[in-house]
This record gives C-alpha cells, sequence and structure tokens, in this order.
C-alpha cells in the first residue's frame, strides 16, 4: 500500500485485485477437492464490505480519499456447509465452480488493468 493521497485509487484497487487473488486460490483448492468425500466449498467475502464503504457517497474522489482501506480486508467464509446435493457429502459443482473461476480471472484482470492506467495518468502528469 502506498501512503500518499495521490494513490488512493490505486490502494483500493489493489485491496480488490489482492481479494481476487485470493478467491481465485480459494476455486481452484474448491476444484481440486471436487471428489473429495464431505469436502465443502470455500469462497471469499469481499464486494460486500467495498460496497458498504462507498454506499451513500456523493463524491467518489471524496470518499476514496477517507476510506478506511483496513476494513476491506476479505474474509474466507464456508459456504453452505450444512448442505450437500451429493451422497459423499461433498457440496462443490464443477460446473459452478469453473464459471465462478472464469468470472473472478476477468475482474481480477480488470483490476489489474486499472491499477496500470492508474499508474499511467500519474505518470503522464509527472511528465514521464
Amino acid at each position: 500500500m502506498i501512503n500518499s493521497g495521490a494513490y488512493n485509487y490505486v490502494n483500493v484497487l489493489q485491496q480488490a485485485a489482492d481479494a481476487g487473488w485470493l478467491r481465485n486460490t480459494i476455486l481452484t483448492n474448491n476444484i481440486a477437492n471436487v471428489d473429495t468425500p464431505n469436502y465443502k466449498r470455500s469462497d471469499v467475502q469481499f464486494e460486500t464490505y467495498l460496497m458498504e464503504q462507498l454506499a451513500g457517497c456523493d463524491s467518489m474522489d471524496n470518499y476514496v480519499d477517507d476510506m478506511d482501506l483496513s476494513t476491506l480486508e476479505p474474509t474466507i467464509y464456508m459456504d453452505q456447509s450444512n448442505l450437500s446435493y451429493r451422497m459423499d457429502g461433498n457440496n462443490v459443482d464443477i460446473d459452478t465452480e469453473n464459471a465462478e473461476l472464469a468470472k473472478n480471472q476477468i475482474k481480477y484482470n480488470v483490476m489489474t488493468d486499472s491499477i496500470s492506467q492508474e499508474f499511467s495518468r500519474i505518470k503522464s502528469v509527472l511528465g514521464k
């Protein structure tokens, strides 16, 4: 994290990218355990925390300046731990996991591209 007001968007994007990377790891772990008896899928909670931080903001610039990034830490949770539609107790659906993984990879690529664009803007303002 960069401790300067000029990098506030980058810091928020970095938090989102880090959460995306963590979610990618969790989703691939779910896929790896698709045949493990009694395995319960896990997932990452992050977007809800970000939406709570952004709720009711009038100006994105002012809000990002005042955002408390310590509350944007992703958390890992066990999804539907009491439910299983399979006889072996596993609740991983490989098609759902693959779709979620693809969606997450697209989001991660958007975050890294946005970070790169933000640094390009900063670089152009500084005159290379």
